[in-house]
């Protein structure tokens, strides 16, 4: 990959970790307000029905977080962009749709496959 492609994909990459950790920051705050709210019985089952689904996101996106983090650590000892499994180039196209991608399409879809299986088994 050329430099200039991976100075792109490093780019994008913080810059979706900042969004990230910022919308952790105001996850933190917007949950102390609604504690400090006070109400009936349904509005306190409404709020816990809205914190729930929040701190799911806030899951996934501390996930997503852990593998911008990877994809950061591949760069620096140059193992980006390249399939974990068969170990060939990415496509330009696959990064930029999902740039912590560490899975070819053929390899991701073996991988798919296998989990449905085992899914119905």
């Amino acid at each position: 990959m050329k430099t200039r492609e991976l100075e792109k994909f490093k780019k994008i990459l913080l810059n979706q970790k900042a969004g990230l950790l910022n919308k952790s920051v105001w996850f933190k705050e917007e949950n102390q307000k609604t504690k400090e709210n006070s109400g009936d019985e349904i509005d306190h089952a409404t709020s816990e029905i809205h914190l729930n689904l929040d701190i799911r996101l806030h899951e996934r996106e501390r996930v997503l977080i852990q593998k911008i983090e990877t994809a950061l650590s591949k760069m620096s000892t140059g193992n980006y962009g390249y399939c974990e499994e068969c170990g060939e180039a990415l496509e330009l196209k696959r990064l930029e749709a999902r740039p912590v991608a560490t899975l070819c399409i053929a390899c991701k879809e073996d991988q798919e496959d296998r989990e449905k299986f085992y899914a119905f088994s």
